[in-house]
């Protein structure tokens, strides 16, 4: 990685801005955290800075989406404070502001290593406009920056990339793992490679797609994008999930992509978006009336096939709909097969997908869990993030 980390930085003596991603997910009535994996994967870069002895370290995190007032009493990250207090073992300062005298105050007066956190960056109206001024103002409070939320280095933010456009900078361990995964596996990939790309919808999944076309071996695809692929082939979909404006661009990718990709031949169906009713294997035509809500058993056993013998594997997206039991065979499949490659490099691209291998129990298995959805989709797309670009070069 041709990026500072931040063991290339000097931050003994000096107040440290990291940005982390703390959105995490929250009882919708009681407002408590219900998973505290984004808490947990920054604890390695804090750990290490505590370590070397900050004068101070201020965290600046977003948490879910800031429109009205509503949304702020909704997205106060003070909830965050204990917990992450708890994980880390040392006291956290929250600060109920996003700038002025208490915030500034709190940053001056500092020290032995003090953990502060910064109410939800969000609650500024430039932030995500990456306001020059805000971004100024927050690399005003510190000496150096450190980027640890995958999760957000797709969006030109103040806190992603406007704060490192003042200060000296480094990618959290975090960052730097992410980039040394999906980073390698999509520049400099150890063959054979594989794509597995599921999910809802072509539109989403695009610009990936061809990407990966032009770099892996091969390229499968499920989910419900399968069945605008379908209806581009001329096959009967029934009453399956379409994106009709897309139709045209799936005709391409399946020209483009010849015998590398690789399609779904038949579908666990149903006649309701339900757990009960007439649930029955179908092959490349799904009847009048019934909808594919899973891959069936022969595309399990191609995509089985294709992945013999894999050295690396990107996955994002499920292969259905994995939340109701009788159409998570297919993503439960994938994890099986990924979990008994040998030497591989598995890689779970963020998003359903991950959500999906640590609910069925294959955390462990796999090489990487991405935790940036977007983040690692654009990564794929070949896209430059806003956020790696900030940070300095070695």
């Amino acid at each position: 990685m041709d990026k500072k980390t931040i063991k290339d930085i000097e931050v003994a003596g000096k107040t440290v801005l990291v940005r982390v991603d703390f959105n995490v997910p929250r009882n919708k009535e009681t407002g408590e955290i219900t998973n505290d994996n984004r808490i947990v994967a920054a604890l390695p870069t804090l750990k290490y800075l505590l370590a070397e002895g900050p004068k101070a370290i201020v965290l600046f995190s977003h948490l879910g989406k800031v429109k009205t007032e509503e949304d702020k009493a909704k997205n106060d990250l003070a909830v965050v404070a204990p917990r992450l207090s708890e994980l880390l073992g040392v006291d956290v300062k929250f600060v109920n502001c996003t700038r002025g005298a208490e915030l500034e105050n709190a940053v001056k007066e500092a020290n032995n290593g003090q953990v502060i956190l910064v109410q939800n960056t969000r609650y500024e109206a430039g932030e995500s406009k990456n306001d020059p001024e805000l971004g100024k103002y927050w690399a005003s409070l510190g000496d150096v920056f450190v980027e640890d939320a995958f999760g957000s280095v797709h969006r030109a933010h103040a806190s992603t990339a406007g704060i490192p456009a003042h200060l000296p900078s480094a990618a959290g361990f975090l960052v730097e793992k992410e980039i040394a995964y999906i980073g390698k596996a999509v520049s400099n990939p150890e063959r054979p490679m594989v794509a597995i790309l599921g999910g809802a919808k072509v539109s989403d999944k695009i610009l990936v797609i061809e990407n990966l076309l032009k770099i892996a071996d091969k390229v499968i695809v499920g989910g419900g994008m399968t069945y605008t692929f379908m209806k581009a082939m001329g096959h009967n979909i029934g009453n399956s999930l379409v994106e009709e404006d897309r139709i045209e661009v799936a005709k391409e990718i399946i020209a483009k992509g010849g015998d590398k990709l690789i399609l779904p031949v038949d579908s666990v169906i149903n006649n309701a978006f339900a757990e009960t009713g007439d649930i029955k294997v179908c092959g490349e035509d799904v009847p009048e009336g019934y909808m594919g809500l899973d891959i069936g058993p022969k595309s399990v056993e191609n995509i089985k096939n294709a992945l013999a013998g894999a050295k690396t594997v990107i996955w994002n997206g499920p292969m259905g709909v994995f939340e109701m039991e009788p159409f998570a065979k297919g993503t439960i499949a994938v994890c099986e097969a990924l979990a008994n490659l040998d030497d591989a490099n598995t890689i779970i691209g963020g998003g359903d997908s991950a959500a999906a291998v640590m609910q069925l129990g294959y955390a462990d298995k796999v090489s990487h869990i991405s935790t940036g959805g977007g983040a690692s989709l654009e990564y794929m797309e070949g896209k430059v993030l806003p956020g790696i670009a900030a940070i300095d070069d070695k």
